[in-house]
């Protein structure tokens, strides 16, 4: 079933939330946090614990919701939601639990926290879905973990009316 979760192009797609169809899978989501804030150009580099808080409200939607379409667009049944939060967007949020959402600290690089942490869910029986874009990191997964690009969260989060709260206003890019 793990292989209904896949996306090769690493930017999703969203068939949109609520599917009704059968559960292909049931999976714990886990959210490469600096890759999908960075994945759209909204000025999260000017503040990016406010930008993190801004994902971790959004994820909360999902992790409230019970059948979400996978990057595939079969029906996946989220058992959890959990984001790795590295460097100064560590100050978004406690780690534990946050209005559903599963906050983790990388004590270091967030690759190698994420790479853990989906080996940790592996290891006891969950189904996992890495959020990222990133080759390097995807290649230190357990190979049992799915993944998608931040293009199939946000559009899902989008979906489910996660709007960004408090709008990051912005644009531009990180140089300017």
């Amino acid at each position: 079933m793990v292989a209904a979760l896949e996306d090769d192009d690493g930017r999703g797609r969203a068939a949109g939330p609520g599917t009704g169809g059968p559960v292909e899978a049931v999976v714990d989501v886990v959210v490469d946090a600096a890759n999908v804030v960075g994945s759209r150009p909204d000025g999260w580099w000017r503040d990016r614990p406010a930008a993190a808080r801004r994902l971790l409200a959004q994820l909360s939607a999902l992790a409230a919701t019970s059948s979400v379409a996978g990057p595939g667009g079969a029906p996946l049944e989220v058992a959890g939601v959990h984001a790795v939060l590295e460097g100064t967007a560590r100050a978004a949020g406690a780690e534990g639990l946050l209005d559903g959402v599963h906050v983790h600290h990388a004590p270091a690089d967030g690759d190698t926290s994420i790479a853990r942490l989906a080996a940790e869910l592996h290891g006891a029986g969950s189904t996992v879905l890495v959020v990222t874009a990133d080759r390097g990191l995807r290649a230190r997964l357990p190979a049992a973990a799915a993944c998608a690009g931040p293009g199939w969260l946000r559009g899902l989060l989008d979906q489910l009316g996660a709007r960004d709260p408090g709008g990051a206003g912005g644009g531009g890019s990180p140089e300017e």
